[in-house]
């Protein structure tokens, strides 16, 4: 695959789209078989290169290593806490960005435990060292809770391990809530016990146990295919196998988004159908992404080429991503004419919240080149595009990060206009 790629304007067909496993909660999966005493078979693995990274730095840890992360924060923050686990010193760095994004709440927090970490730069960020010291100066930790949920999950995954379990209280507002459900609820699978009530987590110092454990598809990739469907014709249906209705996933939750662009989602014992029922499209739309972030980008193109003057809030941890994608989002939109700006606090429907107005249809001439900023998720939804016209998206091999066929199932689900 070169490192970039050209789309003619197309059309989406019906058909099935077989998505890449979720890698939320392959990594989660991973961490548990790491950690556990007794066996545990993880089928279904995904192919994301997050999720391979992990994988195989698991397998590389030793007194001495450099375990370079890449550009995979989950990866980078689930082995901080591991790490503090193991004998032995190690140094755990990534990429440029990654060394931009910011570690110290995670960090202070094992650090509160016991851990010898160090930072290897700037105060604050990666890279790390992190040395040989067990996790018994206490029994409790803190944190906030407005920067990162995955920071909380990385202490969570540990816990169960720990000689008197763990008592963790954030602070402040907590974001993406559904993703700590989901290690709460993935580590139940596995034997830990774990209690949340009001800002506590409690969890019991009890070993995971083993088992076969088969990853379900990922709703985030969901939303794209989603996407297709909402720029298709009415009849047109895209079928997605191992999809539950009952999923840990909080990102599926744009199903009932997506259905005000007259999509119905049709959920059966094998997966969901997402069949395009209406033409409608909402002329005005709001959501708060507070909990779901990653599905920003998506609804945020799919409001471009339908001309929906959209209000976004819940976007504050957009900044700390792959890229700052708030930004990346307001300079790509202005090339096909949409406007996304953040609104004055006298003008916010809540002036406790911050919002960002996009209005606009999304339109230009000849080939509109688009960025990805090194962001995934960029380059997957501003495909959408191309239904709108020709498009160039540039260092396209950026899906490998959670799809890397993602190029491959657009040209299959459709035809060029």
């Amino acid at each position: 695959m070169s490192n970039s790629h050209h789309l003619p304007q197309i059309d989406f067909h019906s058909g099935t789209v077989e998505l890449p496993a979720s890698k939320s909660l392959a990594n989660r999966a991973l961490i548990i078989q790491a950690l556990g005493k007794d066996e545990l078979t993880i089928e279904n693995l995904s192919e994301a290169k997050d999720t391979s990274t992990l994988a195989r730095l698991l397998g590389e840890i030793e007194d001495g290593a450099t375990l370079d992360c890449g550009p995979a924060g989950t990866t980078f923050r689930f082995l901080t806490a591991l790490l503090c686990t193991k004998p032995g010193s190690q140094t755990l760095t990534g990429s440029a960005r990654m060394l931009q994004r910011p570690i110290k709440p995670l960090v202070d927090a094992l650090k509160a435990l016991g851990a010898d970490i160090s930072y290897l730069g700037e105060e604050g960020y990666p890279p790390l060292q992190i040395g040989d010291a067990p996790l018994t100066a206490s029994a409790k930790t803190s944190l906030p809770g407005d920067t990162s949920s995955q920071f909380l999950s990385a202490l969570m995954l540990i816990s169960p391990v720990l000689p008197k379990g763990l008592e963790i209280e954030w602070t402040g507002q907590l974001v993406s809530r559904p993703y700590l459900e989901m290690t709460a609820a993935l580590m139940n699978r596995f034997g830990a016990s774990i209690q949340i009530q009001n800002q506590t987590i409690t969890i019991a110092a009890q070993p995971y146990s083993g088992g076969t454990y088969a990853v379900e598809s990922d709703w985030s990739a969901a939303s794209y295919v989603a996407g297709w469907i909402a720029m298709s014709p009415v009849g047109t249906e895209i079928t997605c196998p191992l999809l539950e209705d009952n999923s840990l996933q909080g990102d599926h939750q744009f199903t009932h988004w997506i259905s005000e662009w007259g999509v119905e989602s049709q959920f059966s014992k094998t997966g969901v159908t997402f069949k395009r029922v209406t033409d409608n499209h909402p002329a005005q739309w709001e959501c708060d992404f507070e909990t779901s972030p990653d599905l920003a980008q998506t609804f945020a193109v799919l409001c471009a080429c339908t001309g929906t003057t959209a209000l976004f809030t819940g976007l504050q941890t957009l900044s700390l991503k792959e890229t700052d994608r708030i930004a990346a989002l307001q300079a790509e939109l202005q090339k096909v004419g949409v406007f996304k700006s953040k609104l004055p606090t006298r003008f916010s429907p809540n002036s406790s919240k911050i919002y960002y107005m996009l209005e606009g249809l999304a339109s230009w001439e000849g080939t509109v080149d688009i960025s990805t900023y090194h962001d995934h998720r960029m380059a997957m939804a501003f495909a959408l595009l191309a239904t709108k016209g020709e498009v160039h998206i540039d260092d396209a091999t950026v899906v490998e990060k959670s799809w890397p066929g993602f190029w491959e199932t657009l040209e299959a689900i459709s035809t060029q206009k």
